[in-house]
C-alpha cells in the first residue's frame, strides 16, 4: 500500500473529505455525503493516511436493522493513489471489523455509469446485481453489490 496507514475516521475528517471528494470523482457527489455520516459512523469508517495527505477512505457502518448485514456507502481515492492497493486495504479492514461484529455480508450500491466501481466490487469478490430499475426512485436506476464474508 506504498506508505500510506489506515485509522478510524474521526467527526473531525469530514472537512478534509469534503474538500476533496467531487475533485476526486470528478463530478459533484459531495451531496451524497452529509457529516452525519462521520458523525455517526466514524467507527466504522476508515481513512488512509499517506505522505501527502488524506489518501482515501471508506464510509460504512453496521446495519442495524440487519444483524447479519454491513454497507459501504462511499470510497473515496486521490488519482494519485490509485492503482495502490489503497482501496483494497479499506474494504480488507472494513471486512475484518464486520467480521469481528458478527456481520456474514456486505453490501454496496453504485450508479451504472460507475464501470470502474463495478469492475473493482467484482474484483473484490462482490456480486454484482442490476441496474435494479428506481432502486433510489423514479429515474434513480443502482446497481447493487452483495459479498458473503
Amino acid at each position: 500500500m506504498n506508505g500510506h496507514a489506515l485509522r478510524p475516521a474521526a467527526p473531525a475528517d469530514y472537512d478534509a473529505i469534503a474538500a476533496v471528494v467531487d475533485e476526486w470523482w470528478g463530478r459533484p457527489i459531495l451531496g451524497s455525503l452529509p457529516r452525519l455520516y462521520l458523525d455517526h459512523f466514524h467507527r466504522t469508517s476508515l481513512v488512509a493516511d499517506g505522505p501527502d495527505g488524506m489518501a482515501g477512505f471508506l464510509i460504512g457502518f453496521l446495519s442495524p436493522s440487519a444483524a447479519d448485514e454491513a454497507y459501504i456507502h462511499f470510497v473515496g481515492v486521490s488519482p494519485g493513489a490509485r492503482g495502490g492497493g489503497v482501496a483494497r486495504a479499506l474494504y480488507e479492514r472494513f471486512f475484518a471489523l464486520a467480521r469481528d461484529h458478527d456481520r456474514h455480508v456486505v453490501k454496496a450500491i453504485t450508479s451504472p455509469v460507475n464501470e470502474a466501481s463495478i469492475a473493482f466490487h467484482r474484483r473484490m469478490g462482490f456480486t454484482v446485481a442490476g441496474p435494479v430499475p428506481d432502486y433510489n426512485g423514479p429515474g434513480a436506476d443502482l446497481v447493487t453489490f452483495e459479498r458473503p464474508l
